[in-house]
């Protein structure tokens, strides 16, 4: 028989899942976190070859909800201590992300022996970046778009609040264009100039552009990215 293993990744917005054969996914979904051990009855119902799982979060989880998947199956939580395919020239490695410990361990796995920035677009924007020597030497932690649309609409009195949609042109002219133009060009920006910092210094970068929002931002950019939804 068959072993799999449960991958459970919750975010600061969702939850994902995904079941795994070896390095190979057979299925994955996007939650809601409420409705996590739920969902995972039903994988563990669909899915009786796993054997174990690992979970990652960014956010502190009760006591009470560790227990419960824990009652479910076997299941260990990502945490810094963890033996990892990487050297951490962290400056703070207790401080850092478990979900940039995991997208580094990914870059290892698929991109070995290359200088790689994994660059998360989700909440949060972050930027990882690994040499080719395997060493973890960190990055950048930015405001994702979500957070960019949001906060113009909750620390000024007459902004509203959008959806993220690309701007047709650079020059808004009316206040709705204005906030796309300067939320998504400005989030575009940012990734090309950081890319450009990098490449500078290490011209045969691979990039990764992974995260809720890398198929929306993906084919704005003219430069070459691998964009990979699924690489935490």
């Amino acid at each position: 028989m068959r072993k799999m293993n449960l991958i459970i990744d919750i975010g600061n917005t969702a939850t994902k899942l995904a079941v795994f054969q070896l390095d190979k996914i057979e299925a994955v979904q996007t939650i809601a976190t409420k409705e996590m051990v739920f969902e995972v009855e039903k994988l563990l119902e669909k899915f009786s070859e796993i054997r174990q799982g690992l979970l990652s979060t960014v956010r502190t989880m009760d006591n009470s909800e560790v227990e419960t998947l824990q009652k479910l199956l076997p299941i260990k939580i990502l945490e810094a201590s963890f033996k990892l395919p990487f050297k951490n020239r962290y400056d703070t490695p207790l401080t850092l992300g478990v979900d940039r410990l995991a997208l580094m361990a990914a870059a290892v796995k698929q991109h070995p022996n290359s200088h790689v920035l994994v660059i998360d677009a989700g909440s949060c924007i972050t930027y990882d970046f690994m040499d080719a020597d395997q060493n973890y030497l960190g990055g950048a932690i930015s405001t994702g778009i979500g957070m960019r649309y949001k906060s113009l609409e909750v620390f000024t009195s007459n902004l509203p609040l959008l959806q993220k949609t690309i701007p047709n042109q650079h020059i808004g002219s009316s206040t709705e264009a204005s906030i796309h133009s300067g939320v998504i060009n400005g989030v575009l920006q940012e990734i090309e100039g950081a890319i450009k910092v990098y490449q500078n210094k290490y011209p045969d970068l691979t990039v990764i552009l992974t995260g809720g929002d890398a198929e929306f931002l993906c084919k704005q950019f003219k430069i070459s990215i691998f964009a990979n939804s699924n690489f935490l």
